[in-house]
């Protein structure tokens, strides 16, 4: 994975709208183990969010008692958004698949970098976020850092709102 970063994301406003506009997320490389990321980010899509959630794997049966699926081919719809725990170099053929299918949005999690897919998704007609936690961003724009131990910056007596 190259350290030059030259391709430049979406901003804060545009993950917002990205995230409003959807109404279900596959997470693929999903796992069944609570030790790894992609249950955290299910377990809090599944309870704080409005989202239908998906869940693909080739090997699990069942993670937090939602069906998984083989690939994004064998959804019963097209996700939005196609959240992607994969290894780096899995992700051009993650991004295959997801083209396929007609997902609207490429969102690789935090520490998952890759411009040639990302510059591939954009000529496709996607939108592409890197580096980023689904999770995290949900949280951050609807007011629930805090849950998750985030120290938000919010400095007052009065209880903040909850949209």
């Amino acid at each position: 994975m190259s350290e030059n970063r030259t391709w430049v994301g979406p901003s804060a406003p545009e993950r917002l709208s990205l995230l409003r506009s959807a109404t279900s997320i596959a997470i693929v490389g999903a796992s069944d183990k609570p030790s790894r990321a992609s249950y955290f980010v299910a377990t809090y899509l599944l309870s704080s969010s409005p989202y239908k959630v998906y869940f693909v794997n080739p090997v699990a049966k069942e993670i937090l008692g939602q069906p998984v699926y083989a690939s994004l081919a064998d959804l019963p719809e097209t996700p939005d958004i196609v959240d992607v725990f994969r290894r780096h170099d899995d992700l051009p053929t993650v991004l295959e698949e997801a083209k396929a299918v007609g997902a609207k949005t490429l969102w690789l999690q935090l520490g998952s970098w890759h411009e040639e897919v990302a510059r591939d998704a954009e000529a496709a007609g996607m939108n592409v976020v890197m580096d980023r936690c689904v999770k995290i961003e949900h949280a951050r724009f609807h007011g629930g850092l805090n849950l998750a131990g985030f120290n938000t910056g919010v400095i007052s007596s009065k209880r903040q709102l909850t949209a």
